[in-house]
């Protein structure tokens, strides 16, 4: 559920690629093959994860994400005893408050677009052409010492990320990408790793995430990885205002 990216160097990209020995396309299918293969990436249908967030010091907040094919998401947090919820149903999202009316609503556009982008339960890259993205292989760039392989990927919905696979294991590293926060455009990046395995398939259990240039992050440690658990549809969808209490008789 979790990751987007930034600067496009769409024309030098296009001059350079050609000396790449790599194309999107194996590119793309390595980095398949590393986290457990097509089949039995496909093989999930539903998956739930379950950890912790940290937002600062002291502040930790349990927390649970479900996705369930073909595009439902959500994730559900505490603090101090108040629980908060943003969801996704492959139509609408909405969320919960922790510290608000404790009702569901409907989220503001670019938190609803952005939790649209996330409830893709194999990534962007998977079967990319049949959903409508576009994929451009960037270059190389070190991350934190280590080559990857930078790709662009416009989704079809014209959100720009750029996804950075580890030369060596092919497996997601870092993402970038833009979004819009109050008004603002933000430049976000996230860490991506410790990567273990369920259901046959490689997972991170750790992401880090920020505004670019700055040093607040956010972490999300995972416990454990839930392949195919039962999910019910109604979990994804927002709940019903409940009616008005009828006024007491004097």
């Amino acid at each position: 559920m979790l990751r987007k990216a930034l600067v496009g160097l769409v024309a030098g990209a296009t001059l350079v690629a050609p000396a790449f020995a790599q194309t999107v396309d194996e590119l793309i299918g390595k980095a398949n093959e590393a986290r457990g293969g097509l089949d039995k990436m496909k093989a999930v249908q539903s998956v739930r994860i379950t950890g912790k967030m940290t937002m600062g010091p002291g502040l930790e907040a349990p927390v649970t994400i479900e996705m369930k094919r073909p595009r439902n998401a959500r994730m559900e947090f505490s603090i101090q005893g108040m629980t908060g919820v943003q969801a996704y149903d492959g139509q609408q999202a909405w969320g919960i408050s922790p510290g608000g009316s404790q009702k569901a609503e409907p989220l503001p556009p670019e938190m609803a677009k952005d939790l649209e982008n996330q409830a893709d339960i194999d990534g962007p890259l998977v079967d990319y052409k049949a959903k409508g993205h576009q994929v451009e292989l960037v270059g190389k760039e070190k991350v934190e010492g280590t080559d990857a392989w930078k790709l662009k990927v416009t989704l079809k919905s014209g959100d720009v990320q750029h996804i950075l696979l580890d030369a060596d294991s092919y497996l997601e590293i870092k993402n970038e990408s833009k979004r819009m926060v109050r008004g603002s455009e933000l430049e976000v990046e996230s860490s991506i790793g410790d990567y273990k395995e369920a259901g046959g398939v490689l997972w991170p259990h750790s992401i880090q995430s920020g505004a670019k240039g700055r040093p607040e992050k956010q972490v999300l440690s995972f416990d454990k990885v839930e392949v195919n658990p039962t999910i019910d549809d109604g979990r994804f969808k927002m709940p019903a205002p409940k009616p008005a209490e009828a006024p007491k008789p004097d």
